[in-house]
């Protein structure tokens, strides 16, 4: 399916190709995670489909269940834009995607945490040697379950993970078939709220937690007004919530199927704020993908400077 798409992208006579490039011209997709507040909030009040109404632009909006899954969406050609944690673009360009780095959100390290059910004998993550932990695979808490235990002196191969998408792992984690859950927020918060989870780390003094708006390469390069009026969309959504919290968990909530106390706490750990990628940020991306390559779970190094935007501009100069 990745070369798949790779070739449809590097062939652009392809008839099929044209002809879905033209019928996107029109119409913004954007792959969403139902965890993402913010682009919920856009969402649900159509404040980017008026921001693009005057470049005749419309929005379609493609929900995924987590960042790997969005990312195969972004690569296969089912969405334009999309926004995920730090891993996931560091699995899928070692993979062979095709996608740009085009914004971040700040760092958010209490949004994604290790938690254990409240009456759990563990009492930090050392003593995760041995045991269970659910995780979503290539998701941003790999990187975190990865430092949390080598800052313990452990190795990601002392503990057993097991893989599952949230719902998965929030049903695991409440029957005790895994002994603790690395998870993001709003999952986190809920969890916390509603069955007692115990906090066992947060990302703070571990990792920074990042989030990432990625566009396909072709894409970006070709709608560089829609992507300018996305982010100033996002960056004015962004200053009402963190001005609004109360309103708009409100808002927000019933979208997520959360309560709007869950909501609300969750909001408060995150930075909203879409910004251009810096160098910093873009090297700190880098020692994720150099992690996970040692660890083998990458097949090979990739280079995150690849996956900018003027990467393939510097390219075609040499």
């Amino acid at each position: 399916m990745l070369l798949r798409s790779f070739f449809r992208w590097t062939a652009p006579l392809l008839v099929a190709a044209v002809s879905f490039h033209a019928s996107a011209q029109s119409t913004l997709r954007i792959g969403f995670q139902k965890s993402a507040s913010l682009l919920t909030l856009q969402k649900s009040t159509g404040s980017l489909e008026k921001k693009l109404a005057p470049l005749g632009v419309a929005v379609k909006w493609v929900e995924f269940p987590a960042g790997p899954q969005l990312l195969e969406g972004l690569n296969v050609g089912a969405v334009d834009v999309g926004f995920v944690g730090e891993a996931p673009p560091i699995f899928a360009q070692a993979a062979g995607a095709s996608f740009v780095y085009i914004g971040f959100d700040p760092a958010a390290p209490e949004a994604e945490a290790i938690v254990v059910p409240k009456d759990s004998p563990i009492k930090s993550v050392a003593e995760l040697k041995g045991k269970k932990v659910a995780l979503n695979k290539g998701s941003n808490v790999h990187y975190l379950i990865v430092k949390a235990l080598e800052k313990q002196g452990l190795k990601f191969s002392d503990i057993q993970p097991v893989y599952l998408p949230p719902a998965d792992a929030r049903a695991a984690f409440e029957r005790g078939a895994v002994d603790a859950w690395v998870i993001w927020d709003p999952f986190l918060s809920a969890v916390e709220k509603q069955s007692g989870a115990r906090l066992l780390q947060d990302g703070r003094g571990i990792v920074n937690n990042y989030a990432y708006y990625l566009a396909e390469r072709g894409y970006a390069q070709s709608q560089p007004k829609v992507i300018q009026a996305l982010f100033e969309d996002t960056q004015a959504q962004a200053a009402y919530l963190k001005g609004n919290i109360k309103a708009a968990a409100a808002v927000i909530a019933p979208l997520q199927g959360l309560s709007t106390e869950v909501v609300e706490l969750a909001l408060t750990r995150y930075q909203f704020g879409v910004k251009p990628l810096t160098p910093a940020v873009a090297a700190e991306q880098q020692k994720i993908a150099d992690t996970f390559h040692a660890l083998g779970l990458i097949p090979k190094p990739i280079r995150v400077a690849d996956a900018l935007p003027g990467a393939a501009k510097l390219a075609d100069a040499k």
